[in-house]
């Protein structure tokens, strides 16, 4: 894709799963890649690595999105090192605990929600000031979930609820930020094989997701990656704006 050499892609919760995968991509495509992690730094600088590898360039950024104090900062490291940001992929998240509705506290909701939904909104204040300054719009990529479709397997009502917050929070920004170029879209992953799932989902429960999802497979990182590269180039999607895309397998079919 050529339109995407050169341009510089912030990419949140990138060190591993979706995110890691995306920002490899993005880096094979030419483009200068932020690559945003918490905890796990060594897997982070091996994104990078794999991002120069490919020909692009990489830069690590660290930050809490629970604090929301700390996302101007990384935002800022960003546009010192690069000096513009053209494509934000708010990907950092997480289902934090599985509960059901008796056992759930008022904590547990704020936390859910501010890692889900906050987060990327906090982003996209930081982001949106740039994006207009340069002039030349922008493309807002938000991650949600089959989830927020269905409501989610066993005691993520929390976290199917945030990523229904991100997608209707998609469609009011897209209408927001359409007079300044910037289009916002999102990807809706189904189940994945990634760090999310060995960390929330036992085998027994992978297996019962798998039995719902025409395809009978569950999917990979790499294969969600093709909507994001979409949704990234003007020249592929420049007339698409508010949508999400599904990769599924089939599970769910709006």
């Amino acid at each position: 894709m050529p339109d995407l050499r050169g341009r510089v892609a912030l990419v949140t919760g990138a060190s591993t799963g979706i995110g890691a995968a995306v920002a490899c991509a993005m880096g094979a495509q030419g483009m200068k890649v932020a690559v945003h992690y918490n905890q796990s730094q060594g897997p982070a600088e091996e994104v990078a690595n794999a991002i120069r590898q490919a020909g692009g360039e990489a830069l690590l950024v660290k930050a809490d999105v629970r604090e929301s104090a700390a996302i101007p900062v990384a935002v800022a490291h960003v546009l010192d090192a690069f000096g513009r940001i053209d494509v934000l992929v708010n990907n950092a998240g997480g289902l934090v605990k599985r509960v059901p509705i008796a056992e759930f506290t008022d904590e547990l909701f704020d936390e859910i929600l501010h890692v889900n939904a906050r987060s990327m909104l906090a982003f996209c204040r930081e982001v949106v000031p740039a994006m207009r300054r340069q002039g030349a719009g922008g493309s807002i990529i938000n991650v949600t979930s089959v989830a927020a479709r269905h409501g989610g397997g066993p005691g993520a009502f929390l976290y199917a609820g945030s990523k229904g917050f991100v997608s209707t929070a998609t469609r009011g920004l897209a209408k927001e930020l359409v007079g300044d170029r910037i289009r916002v879209n999102a990807v809706a992953p189904g189940v994945i094989t990634t760090p999310f799932h060995d960390r929330y989902s036992t085998p027994q429960m992978m297996e019962s997701f798998k039995a719902t999802i025409p395809m009978g497979r569950i999917g990979t990182a790499d294969e969600c990656v093709g909507a994001f590269l979409y949704f990234a180039s003007e020249a592929l999607s420049g007339y698409v704006t508010g949508q999400i895309i599904d990769v599924n397998g089939g599970q769910y079919m709006p």
